[in-house]
């Protein structure tokens, strides 16, 4: 029996197995803030785990969705009715994507930026404790959406409560409100999604409260991806159809490494590796 705290909280098992055996079988999870984040951020996740016996993927999305915009045929939901919409949709993505679960925690965007408790941590910490996955895939730290950094926080809290050997063996924080093409290409992971284009189709479709509520995420994340793989490389062909970048988080709970450290270092690196082309490339034109 996996116990969830809220009352409105599930795990859904598209497979219809017994959900602790479902949590079990876990090697790739993933936490995201809101209902649609998962198939945005970490594709590479489902599609790495998709069709396979021996791989299976687990989304735990943190907040209950009630707070979401809407227009057009939702726009006059109650927050009650798009919590289920979105909760709907969530577990329509899990159906599509083979997942081995989804589990849906319930809490209020509110409780999710809510640093000073712990409630969140240690529900996060029971579920990656009982999965032991090999691979977490979470928001970016860099992310300019505040419940998506708060996740990201909570989980890297959550992970750091575990004993060291039923840790993740790597951790990576991924794109949704801010991409990470602005890192050094040394820093960034890049994962190719080429594969199974038709899936990743799928699962963005199935969040019909949000496109036709006016944020068409399944085009932009096509596009972002699409982008990525062209403009990673100035000179070769392309060696990808679509890439997702992400940064690699594992030293945040491996090394007990400061976030805001650790960010600020990779915005450093970045710096210096703008300001070290343009002096090798200026010479003394830029003398005055």
């Amino acid at each position: 029996m996996i116990e969830l705290r809220n009352p409105g909280a599930q795990v859904y098992v598209p497979d219809g197995i017994d959900p602790v055996a479902a949590v079990r079988r876990t090697t790739h999870l993933a936490v995201g803030a809101h209902q649609d984040d998962i198939p945005i951020m970490a594709h590479d996740g489902i599609q790495q785990c998709f069709g396979r016996p021996d791989q299976w993927f687990l989304g735990i999305t943190v907040t209950d969705g009630a707070g979401s915009p809407r227009s057009d045929l939702y726009g006059n939901y109650t927050d009650s009715q798009m919590r289920e919409v979105r909760s709907d949709e969530e577990k329509k993505a899990a159906f599509v994507g083979e997942y081995s679960a989804a589990v849906l925690l319930d809490y209020p965007s509110t409780a999710a930026k809510d640093g000073s408790s712990t409630a969140i941590v240690d529900e996060i910490a029971r579920i990656i404790s009982e999965a032991r996955p090999d691979v977490i895939y979470t928001h970016n730290l860099a992310d300019k959406h505040d419940t998506h950094v708060a996740v990201a926080l909570r989980t890297i809290a959550a992970i750091r409560k575990l004993p060291h050997n039923t840790r993740p063996q790597a951790v990576y924080g991924c794109e949704v409100w801010r991409d990470l093409d602005w890192m050094a290409d040394a820093d960034k992971v890049a994962f190719d999604v080429s594969a199974h284009a038709n899936l990743s189709a799928a699962l963005m479709g199935v969040y019909d409260s949000q496109i036709s509520g006016g944020k068409r995420y399944d085009l932009a994340t096509e596009g972002r991806r699409l982008a990525h793989a062209t403009f990673s490389e100035s000179h070769s062909v392309d060696q990808a159809k679509a890439l997702i970048y992400a940064m690699d988080l594992t030293p945040l709970v491996t090394e007990g490494t400061d976030p805001a450290t650790f960010v600020a270092d990779h915005i450093w690196r970045m710096e210096e590796e703008i300001s070290d082309r343009i002096a090798r490339l200026a010479g003394n034109q830029t003398q005055a």
